[in-house]
């Protein structure tokens, strides 16, 4: 039985604050928990029905600091899903401490004043899936570890290298180096017109307001991607995590 205290300590690793001060982060669901456990993560705390707890091997109960068995009022008083999962666990941060030059090397993905946790959960999925280890996100995007980016990203974080810098300064740096910047805008050139390589950076902009007016200059290429409905209702747009997934492949497409 968890105490009051235990519970209130895991509902405010809800909180960004509270999970910057504890270097900690929530995981749910029996399948992420169990891919976190066979990872190079450190999950320090398990909290999870004993049925669950009694599934594992004793090599990766070992190794977690503190095991709790749970019930499920427990667990769906500390989810944040409506419905509770199995099993819940805590995770210690990981550190990316990567420059921006070393970032470079590779095709890379900028984030812009991204908002909503879904979306950028399945920006992670979508860069995973197409081989892109990192991501650069502004400072005043929503937070990797809010978690239901964790849980959008459905263990892709795994796999993905999420930083936060000054968008400006690194995309100073990408123009410095000659690295191509792809901005995605409505009045872009086709992305089925573009013969991009397998470097550079795509950058993606805010839910409503897009790319910001400061970013702009950086931009070698605008790029977008072209509406072949003739509905007149409902999409004028896409939605910045579908349209994630179709540039990402169409630039591994093109480079092979």
């Amino acid at each position: 039985m968890l105490s009051k205290n235990r519970l209130r300590f895991i509902i405010s690793l809800q909180k960004k604050k509270i999970r910057d001060e504890q270097n900690l982060f929530i995981i749910e669901g029996d399948k992420l928990v169990k891919e976190f456990l066979c990872s190079d993560m450190k999950v320090l705390s398990l909290i999870a029905k004993p049925e669950f707890i009694g599934s594992l091997p004793k090599d990766i109960l070992n190794s977690i600091r503190t095991v709790e068995p749970a019930s499920y009022e427990e667990l769906k008083q500390i989810s944040s899903l409506k419905t509770p999962h199995n099993a819940l666990a805590l995770v210690q941060m990981q550190v990316t401490e990567t420059k921006p030059v070393k970032i470079l090397k590779e095709l890379c993905v900028a984030l812009d004043f991204i908002q909503d946790p879904g979306n950028l959960g399945t920006i992670i999925r979508a860069a995973s899936w197409f081989g892109i280890e990192n991501i650069v996100c502004s400072n005043d995007c929503v937070d990797v570890y809010n978690p239901k980016v964790v849980q959008a990203s459905m263990g892709a974080i795994l796999n993905v290298k999420v930083h936060y810098f000054d968008l400006k300064e690194f995309l100073a740096t990408a123009s410095a180096k000659g690295k191509p910047v792809y901005g995605a805008m409505l009045e872009g050139n086709s992305i089925y017109e573009q013969n991009p390589g397998n470097k550079g950076v795509i950058l993606l902009g805010n839910e409503s307001k897009g790319i910001s007016d400061d970013l702009l200059p950086f931009v070698t290429s605008r790029i977008m991607i072209p509406k072949f409905s003739v509905a007149k209702h409902g999409i004028d747009s896409l939605n910045v995590g579908m349209a994630a997934s179709v540039i990402f492949s169409e630039f591994r497409r093109r480079s092979g």
